[in-house]
């Protein structure tokens, strides 16, 4: 059987600018947005308003998620991993700098001023939404067997 990952990830919006998370060094100090893996018992919208909390202080209401673009992209072990990605423009609580071992910190930025170390993955998929596409593709480089 394929080993097929599911993920959820938020782009909350607010005046203009998007919501990002800034990894650990350790974890390759990236800039990606809140979100993670689906648990074995979750649904989608469960597990982004769970992860969102965790990782950023976010309350989410499953009435302001809107899925805006589906990722599919291969893993290095060659399995699949299909990303949802929901935009949200309203939410509660205070943000903060949740799961301190995997984040440094939590930043709005403008779009047309994205971090030089946003992720890849993140900027290919900002690129197809903002262009109006729902579903994309990210091939990795080639894995060497």
């Amino acid at each position: 059987m394929a080993d097929i990952n599911l993920k959820v990830r938020l782009i909350l919006y607010d005046k203009g600018n998007i919501l990002l998370l800034r990894q650990k060094k350790s974890l390759g100090g990236n800039y990606t947005l809140v979100g993670g893996t689906i648990e074995e018992k979750e649904y989608a919208l469960d597990a982004l308003i769970r992860e969102s909390e965790e990782e950023a202080g976010l309350l989410l209401k499953p009435e302001d998620l809107h899925l805006v673009h589906v990722l599919h992209k291969r893993t290095n072990s060659n399995g699949h991993r299909i990303t949802l990605y929901f935009k949200a423009t309203r939410w509660a609580g205070k943000i903060i700098t949740g799961e301190p071992y995997k984040f440094k910190g939590v930043e709005w930025f403008s779009l047309e001023n994205l971090p030089y170390n946003l992720s890849e993955t993140v900027r290919h998929v900002l690129q197809e939404y903002r262009d109006g596409r729902m579903y994309s593709e990210f091939k990795n480089k080639p894995v060497k067997s």
